[in-house]
């Protein structure tokens, strides 16, 4: 199987150098900041990954960095050069990372709760990148970064056989998986080998059932459907709300799709921070993990106030049995995900 060769790259992957290559392309962010994207291998299986849309999500652009010096490293035969052909766009949202990197660094082990909590900086929809991009006559492009990442689509010429968009959250009860819905039945194999290297590293995992709110169906323990624009818009609508329903432009996972073809997307959702859960509870609402946003927001505001200081949050945290999950952990999770995504691809190929 392609994902044993994938996953044995894993620990190359993770010792590649912070340097980067030259670019293939080169694109500008809104405020100007450069915006490289890569193209690595000649081989006929297309592969699209992105990360950064949501600026307080830092651990998906540090593994395409890994992985851009990596690749640029393999010698001209190697089987990931020779079979396939990545195109890589490390971090889309330059101008949010220099937001967040008041909280953390490209060299962190793993994040600081407090530090988090105090300067986070994330875009409201109408500003967010995920739900920003074109599709040709239906809707245009959000922001020049949507732009330049869709043309690097075209240039690719596309159709695609995987796209992903690395994602995270800021806290949650373990690691979540989302599938493209029209692959939902042809991912047994994704499921069972993320389930099992999940376990393996000894984290849970995020399940819930949202019923179909904003394009999330569950599939399985810890798997669901990605989200879906129109499915966010119609749940807006249904709050009586159609200013916020009208900021949603097609995700990534829409645009690459419209440009043919049947490409399995995927939208890794890796947790910063993992919250304790005392018995498993599919409902959403969710009322275990509302009280824990809850408690976090009441932290936040403390720590704002002065009314806690960081090294007061990090022990009631640890009370409560809140635990930081190190990056390298989700950066494994991550690839494993990706890898299982290709081979199936390649085993319904």
């Amino acid at each position: 199987m392609i994902y044993k060769l994938l996953d044995a790259c894993l620990p190359e992957i993770l010792s590649a150098p912070a340097s980067l290559p030259a670019p293939w392309r080169l694109g500008r962010s809104r405020q100007g900041r450069p915006l490289p994207a890569y193209r690595f291998g000649r081989g006929d299986f297309r592969v699209s990954l992105i990360a950064g849309c949501h600026a307080d999500e830092p651990t998906g652009p540090r593994l395409l960095r890994k992985l851009s010096a990596f690749l640029d490293a393999l010698p001209p035969g190697h089987a990931l050069l020779e079979n396939f052909t990545w195109y890589l766009v490390p971090h889309v949202n330059p101008d949010g990372e220099a937001l967040n990197l008041r909280w953390y660094s490209n060299d962190d082990e793993m994040y600081d709760l407090p530090a988090y909590l105090r300067y986070r900086v994330r875009e409201l929809p109408g500003d967010d990148l995920e739900y920003g991009f074109p599709i040709e006559g239906k809707a245009g492009a959000l922001r020049p970064e949507n732009q330049f990442v869709y043309e690097c689509w075209q240039a690719a010429e596309a159709p695609f056989h995987l796209h992903a968009s690395l994602h995270g959250m800021g806290w949650s009860f373990g690691a979540w998986y989302l599938i493209e819905q029209g692959w939902q039945e042809r991912s047994d194999s994704i499921q069972q080998q993320c389930r099992e290297r999940t376990a393996e590293l000894g984290y849970p995992l995020f399940d819930i059932d949202r019923g179909g709110e904003k394009g999330f169906y569950r599939i399985g323990e810890g798997f669901c459907t990605r989200p879906d624009s129109e499915a966010m818009k119609r749940h807006f609508l249904d709050l009586g709300d159609p200013v916020t329903a009208a900021k949603f432009h097609p995700s990534s996972m829409e645009s690459v799709r419209s440009l043919g073809g049947d490409c399995l997307t995927l939208v890794t959702e890796m947790p910063l921070f993992i919250l304790p859960q005392k018995e498993k509870d599919l409902s959403w609402p969710n009322p275990a993990f509302d009280r824990w946003s809850l408690t976090m927001s009441r932290w936040t505001r403390q720590l704002e106030s002065g009314e806690m200081t960081d090294e007061e949050v990090r022990l009631a945290a640890a009370a409560a049995g809140v635990s930081a999950m190190p990056v390298a952990d989700q950066l494994r999770l991550q690839w494993s995900f990706l890898s299982a995504g290709v081979d199936t691809v390649l085993e319904n190929g």
